[in-house]
């Protein structure tokens, strides 16, 4: 790390080193793009156990990408594929099941986020290509039409041509550079906890909604006891969140049951509950001069699908593309050119996805037995035909649409 007049240069400089933030800086590894990655956090902390209990769904795309970039082997021992997906409203008659044929493989992957990390910052520190600065709180941003330059607390200064923000919903290089985003909040809270259960879950994921919000049961891997596990995401107004923290372990796995009826048999808590705000931000433009926004930077959406990280994820792959694509034909990161491409091929996209969670949000939130029954009848149509239940598929896979080449198997 240099301190002084001159700063340490590489090709990007990446400010969030979170899960979208390193899997960028190694990806462009892989294209033989030099990165710098800073983050406030201590690394140390964000792996040791307790520190975040939430998992992520990978999906068949997002896992390609880790395959191409290197991952798969340290991830896949503590993944559990998710079979399929069943769709129930208030588990009443007429479920929805998305089952891929056999020969597609799984829908996806199931992790903890603390596996996540460790698997990428164990590669980022093997990786020359990636210098991590941990720790580090930026105090500076300096964009021109030469390059960037970000100074830290101490006075170490870090340069690039590209500066990529992947700082998370708040991120402050965003409102910085002026970059409006729409946004609501949604007025609840996610419930996060681990479950263990009497019967296996059958790599079956779970979404059963109610009127207060999307009950989510998420298959895990048994632990090493062989107890069955399984990931909850439980959504509940906000004035309530703190008062289901704090209900006795027995009385909310009562009220879990109550919401899950028999899917798993008895249920028991396994570790500590936490819980986390739900809100909607996007950011129709996400690029500026040697800007480019990555994951929650330019989206926020509800975990209704699962799809934040994912979309976060695809973000990664189409700028790691853009950027090893434009230096191939002389072009350095920062170009205006690339950025616009940049931001052509992920506005749709981004776009889309939010606007699918937040209506299906508002569309199972509305009470009353005549909304239930259309929304049952709904689900009996999707059912029924095998394009429109082909397309939920690959929606959830992460294979529709123009993929960039670590999106692909």
């Amino acid at each position: 790390m240099t301190t002084g007049q001159e700063p340490d240069r590489r090709d990007v400089v990446i400010l969030g080193g979170g899960l979208v933030g390193m899997t960028l800086a190694l990806a462009l590894a892989k294209a033989g793009i030099s990165s710098h990655v800073l983050d406030a956090a201590d690394p140390a902390a964000q792996t040791a156990q307790g520190f975040d209990g939430r998992a992520s769904a990978i999906s068949t795309a997002s896992w390609n990408m880790f395959t191409n970039i290197g991952l798969a082997d340290a991830l896949e021992p503590f993944g559990c594929a998710i079979a399929s997906i069943a769709v129930s409203d208030q588990l009443k008659p007429g479920e929805l099941h998305f089952r891929p044929e056999p020969e597609e493989g799984s829908l996806g992957r199931m992790f903890a986020n603390r596996q996540l990390r460790i698997a990428l910052f164990d590669a980022a520190r093997e990786e020359p290509l990636i210098a991590f600065h941990p720790n580090s709180r930026v105090v500076a941003r300096e964009r021109t039409a030469f390059g960037v330059t970000v100074t830290r607390d101490d006075g170490a200064r870090f340069a690039g041509s590209l500066l990529v923000a992947a700082e998370g919903r708040r991120s402050p290089t965003r409102e910085e550079a002026g970059l409006t985003v729409a946004k609501w909040d949604y007025r609840h809270r996610a419930l996060i906890c681990g479950l263990t259960h009497e019967r296996p879950h059958g790599n079956v994921a779970w979404e059963i909604f109610y009127p207060a919000g999307p009950f989510a049961l998420l298959p895990m891997l048994d632990d090493d006891q062989g107890r069955h596990r399984t990931a909850l995401v439980w959504t509940v107004a906000e004035k309530d969140a703190d008062a289901w923290l704090r209900l006795p372990a027995r009385a909310f796995e009562a009220e879990a049951q109550k919401k899950m009826g028999d899917v798993l048999g008895k249920i028991a808590l396994d570790g500590p509950r936490s819980s986390f705000p739900l809100g909607f931000h996007h950011a129709p433009t996400i690029v500026a001069e040697r800007l480019a926004l990555v994951g929650d930077a330019a989206h926020g959406i509800h975990p209704i699908a699962g799809q934040g990280l994912n979309l976060g994820l695809r973000d990664v792959a189409a700028l790691a593309d853009v950027l090893a694509e434009g230096m191939r034909l002389g072009l350095e990161p920062g170009d205006a050119q690339l950025l616009k491409r940049y931001q052509d091929w992920r506005a749709l996209d981004d776009f889309s996805v939010a606007l699918a969670t937040d209506s299906l949000t508002w569309i199972f939130g509305v009470p009353g037995k005549a909304a239930s029954a259309v929304r049952r009848a709904g689900m009996s149509a999707i059912d029924r035909i095998p394009s429109l239940k082909r397309w939920f598929m690959d929606e959830a896979r992460g294979v529709s649409g123009t993929l960039p080449a670590l999106l692909l198997d």
